[in-house]
């Protein structure tokens, strides 16, 4: 057996959970990993993280100890469980929490408190005319990505009497789904459900480059963090900006977790990114430059070189 492999077969059998991840719990530097730390959190589960970007030998050699070739990867009771999309599936049918032994959200599901707007209403109730047997369901991921549609019943369903009508929500969603509001609106941007759920975390919010040029001229107090190369950034920056490095993450711990964060690229990718996992760490006013440095040059700034 290779030192490697000693190593990982180590963390393994000394960590009841173990996360092989990219970055750490509190800074997770890809979607999935930041995905899986969640997964575990809301199983209320300790775990161990590895961050495989910290030793070359560890990226590579864990992918070749599993037989697994992505990362994030999860190890329970020192056996290979499988990484982010394994995970999700896993803890939407409960099988995760049954593995961790901790009770799942079905366990514990009681009907949430919903709320019917009349606008709503009017809308389902001319609907159900044309759905035969089906049912009206309101399905929340743990992303929090919503379902709203007409669909068979399901065993396990929770039926839920509102505003005369039934509302059916599997039990895996009942407490995601705690206190929402479903409502129907008509606006200049079309016509369509709208869901307000007091339960969902902040998101990244996006912003154009003209509207963050009119906040940063009204005198808002907007921190600019790039996160591109250095090599980037000897061809153009913004002024006034802040790179997000080691001594820049450092500067932005100490801001007010309603700080107004503006992260921004090359062309708006890896911004939002870097956009979630500031999330993570307690962020609620994170916006990502859509288009990044490169749109800021061809609608705001014409003097920012373009590369």
């Amino acid at each position: 057996m290779s030192t490697i492999n000693e190593q990982l077969q180590q963390i393994v059998n000394d960590n009841k959970v173990v996360l092989f991840m990219k970055g750490t719990r509190m800074f997770p530097q890809c979607g999935f990993s930041a995905r899986a730390v969640e997964i575990f959190k809301r199983c209320g589960v300790p775990f161990k993280d590895v961050n495989v970007l910290a030793d070359p030998q560890i990226r590579q050699g864990v992918k070749d100890f599993s037989n697994w070739p992505t990362i994030p990867q999860a190890y329970v009771d020192g056996k290979f469980v499988g990484g982010s999309d394994i995970l999700l599936e896993m803890f939407e049918n409960g099988e995760l929490q049954k593995l961790l032994g901790v009770e799942s959200d079905e366990d514990v599901a009681t009907p949430p408190k919903v709320t019917i707007t009349d606008a709503a209403k009017a809308q389902f109730d001319a609907a159900m005319k044309d759905v035969g047997d089906d049912v009206l369901r309101l399905e929340a991921s743990p992303s929090f990505d919503y379902d709203l549609f007409f669909g068979p019943k399901q065993d396990g369903d929770l039926a839920i009497q509102v505003a005369g009508l039934t509302l059916h929500i599997p039990k895996r969603c009942a407490a995601r789904l705690e206190g929402v509001t479903l409502d129907f609106v008509d606006g200049p941007d079309g016509a369509g459900f709208k869901i307000d759920n007091p339960n969902e975390p902040p998101k990244v919010q996006n912003i154009m480059p003209k509207a963050l040029k009119k906040l940063m001229d009204a005198g808002e107090e907007v921190h600019l963090l790039d996160v591109r190369t250095p090599e980037e950034r000897a061809l153009s920056k913004l002024e006034g900006d802040r790179v997000l490095d080691a001594e820049g993450l450092a500067f932005v711990e100490r801001l007010p977790r309603d700080a107004k964060l503006v992260i921004y690229c090359h062309h708006g990718v890896r911004s939002r990114t870097a956009a979630e996992q500031l999330l993570q760490r307690g962020f609620t006013q994170v916006f990502n430059l859509v288009g990044g440095i490169d749109a800021w040059s061809a609608t705001v700034d014409g003097d920012v070189p373009r590369y």
